[in-house]
């Protein structure tokens, strides 16, 4: 049986969504998302930084949230929302199942710590500032590939969920503006997917 140790508003999001979507079982060990839980012994044991998600297998037990999609594809859904390696769209798939954690995420994650983390009068509105401009300089290409296109390499793969979790935060946050139309739809075409809310709600 496949355990997720899971907090919500993380990107251990991403792996019950992965999870819903392959109908695979699972237990879940939800903790919150303070120190107490994820600093405390029990956890560091499991990951060194005391963070989520992390994924046990049997006596397997691994971290990081591409690697966990990556794994799970591979030992529990060989052929599951991932073309194959021949295919034609197989470099696309993983120019953006990438790309979330590259571009994407470290300007979002600035604008978190900077306007929910940080009390305010520790918060760097500088700071701030040029993360959201990254931010926005990075979904640019998001939009534009998804012009005619329902998700980013046509089908629904898992570099949605790497990328489309990625956007729905940055949606969430406020910095997916009107001027881009595609990743808009895109953003609620994945938040209406029935595993997707399942994820959400556990948040």
């Amino acid at each position: 049986m496949l355990t997720l140790h899971f907090a919500p508003n993380s990107r251990a999001g991403r792996i019950v969504w992965l999870l819903e979507e392959l109908e695979l079982a699972y237990d879940i060990n939800k903790m919150a998302f303070h120190p107490q839980d994820l600093k405390s012994d029990a956890h560091r044991a499991r990951h060194p930084l005391g963070r989520v998600p992390v994924l046990d297998d049997g006596d397997i037990r691994i971290f990081e949230s591409g690697a966990i999609v990556e794994y799970v594809l591979a030992r529990h859904k060989n052929g599951g929302l991932r073309p194959a390696e021949a295919a034609a769209e197989f470099p696309e798939y993983l120019q953006w199942f990438h790309y979330c954690e590259g571009m994407v995420m470290p300007p979002v994650n600035t604008i978190v710590v900077q306007t929910v983390l940080l009390p305010p009068d520790r918060r760097d509105e500088t700071a701030l500032a040029q993360a959201k401009r990254l931010l926005s300089k990075a979904l640019e290409p998001v939009n534009a590939a998804l012009e005619g296109r329902d998700y980013v390499i046509g089908d629904f793969s898992a570099a949605d969920i790497m990328l489309g979790h990625a956007c729905f935060m940055s949606n969430r946050l406020g910095c997916v503006g009107d001027d881009m139309p595609h990743l808009k739809a895109y953003v609620e075409r994945i938040a209406n997917r029935p595993a997707f809310k399942t994820a959400i709600e556990m948040q």
